[in-house]
């Protein structure tokens, strides 16, 4: 699959897009956050 085609979202602390990556692959409906960084913001 190319890259163009994966699911991606947007980050909603940094509202910046995201794709969706292999160790997402089990998780993807529940992730919501780009990474650690915005998951540990969105508490401030």
């Amino acid at each position: 699959m190319k890259k163009s085609e994966l699911p991606s979202k947007i980050c909603p602390v940094c509202h910046r897009p995201f794709t969706w990556r292999k160790k997402w692959e089990r998780d993807w409906p529940s992730v919501k956050y780009c990474s650690k960084r915005c998951s540990n913001e969105r508490t401030k």
